[in-house]
Formats: structure tokens, C-alpha cells, sequence
């Protein structure tokens, strides 16, 4: 039988030297107690109690036994690069509303970004590609001039969809102070398909009837100046 009291590292009365296994516990423990001193599990917004009485981390997504366990997972290489990793994507997606990020985050920033690998695409270019553009508007759409004055409610007018000349003198507004009358004038651009659509209404031998229309209707009744698909069709005298 070995000589047990005078071994090297242990005293009379002592339980040893420590082994592997002792100093990782050991080593917990310690990280637990720094951790409980300088974390609140209350304002952890990782920290989450599932209904089995176990601890989750919602940033790693790892499973704690207790909160030892899950403090001592907080002091970790794993957790400290997820952090980074989050407090990086926070600053992409809101730069202005990111807040200063504190030593810790820097520190795990920068070594996550150091470790993590870096990918690049080569991609070849080949030009652009084929497309259209299709304008459509409805033939019936309107659209709406508003005149708002305090104290009276905002009304507006219905007039046609088409579009307004700004030029200065055919666009102006004028407020008669003694009469208290607003006065505003505007006018529409002139559209060339229009002119001619009225142009040939007027021309001799026009039918309505032909056009589309119900007999003894007139083509200004008929025809839609605003559909372009209804187009008015002028027949032999």
C-alpha cells in the first residue's frame, strides 16, 4: 500500500489534489457566482423558463438544467460570438437607432467577424435584361380638384382625368377681398386624339348608329372622348 500523506500538492487531513473533472466544476462555479454578480436574469432578454422547469437561451438556443448552467453558458465563447453576431445585424438593420454598443459587444464583434468566413461571388455579367413597360389607364377615371379654406369643410369638384396646362396664363386663382368670392381657372391640355375624335364627328356623313349607338342618338352623345377603345367610324354618305 502507497504512501498517501506525502504526496506532492496535499496536506495531512486534505482530500487531494484536484482532477480534471473537480477543476471544470470548480471553474463553473466561479463563473456562476462573477455571473450572478454582474447579470440580472431579470433584464435578459435571452433568458427564458420553459414549462418543464428547464432554461432555454434564445440566442444560441441551448438547454440549462438550472441557472448556474445557463449563467456559465453566458461567459462563453459560443454566446459572446451570437451577440456579436445580433449586435451587427442590429447596426445594418437600424444604424440610427442602435444603441452604443458596450465593451463586451465590441470585443465579440470584432472576433466574430475576425473568425467568421468571408464568400464571394463571381458573377459574370451579361447585360440587361428584356422588359416593357405598359401604361393603362381607366377610361372612366376621374380626378378631383379640392379647395380647402378654414373655417368652411373641404369640398372638391369631379373633372376629367386628363391633364391640366400650368401654364401662367392659363392656370391663375383670384380673391375678390370685398365680395369674398374665390375665383380659379384652369384649363386642359389638348390632346390629339380627342381633336380628331371631335373632328370627325362633325364631319358630314357621320352615323351614330354606325359608331355603335342606338338609332337617332347624336355621335356627341354616343361617342366617349375619354375611351380610347371606342373610337368613332365614319361611313359613305
Amino acid at each position: 500500500m502507497g504512501d498517501r500523506q506525502n504526496r506532492v500538492g496535499s496536506k495531512i487531513g486534505g482530500a487531494g489534489v484536484a482532477g480534471a473533472s473537480e477543476s471544470n466544476v470548480d471553474r463553473r462555479e466561479r463563473l456562476r457566482k462573477l455571473a450572478l454578480e454582474t447579470i440580472d436574469l431579470a433584464k435578459d432578454p435571452y433568458f427564458m423558463r420553459n414549462h418543464l422547469g428547464s432554461y432555454e437561451c434564445k440566442l444560441c438556443l441551448t438547454l440549462h438544467t438550472n441557472e448556474g448552467s445557463y449563467l456559465a453558458h453566458t461567459q462563453g465563447k459560443k454566446h459572446q460570438t451570437n451577440l456579436g453576431r445580433r449586435a451587427a445585424k442590429d447596426a445594418m438593420e437600424k444604424p440610427d437607432a442602435m444603441a452604443p454598443l458596450t465593451a463586451a459587444q465590441q470585443q465579440a464583434l470584432k472576433s466574430s467577424s475576425s473568425t467568421a468566413p468571408s464568400f464571394k461571388r463571381n458573377i459574370i455579367k451579361i447585360g440587361l435584361p428584356g422588359y416593357k413597360v405598359t401604361k393603362i389607364r381607366h377610361p372612366t377615371s376621374r380626378q378631383y380638384l379640392v379647395i380647402a379654406a378654414e373655417p368652411y369643410e373641404t369640398i372638391s369638384f369631379k373633372v376629367q382625368s386628363r391633364d391640366i396646362d400650368r401654364a401662367e396664363e392659363k392656370l391663375w386663382s383670384h380673391w375678390d377681398v370685398d365680395q369674398k368670392m374665390y375665383t380659379m381657372q384652369f384649363f386642359f391640355k389638348n390632346d390629339q386624339r380627342l381633336l380628331s375624335s371631335s373632328r370627325m364627328e362633325s364631319a358630314p356623313g357621320y352615323n351614330s348608329a354606325a359608331a355603335g349607338g342606338p338609332p337617332g342618338a347624336s355621335g356627341s352623345q354616343m361617342a366617349n372622348p375619354l375611351n380610347p377603345f371606342h373610337a368613332p367610324m365614319r361611313t359613305a354618305a
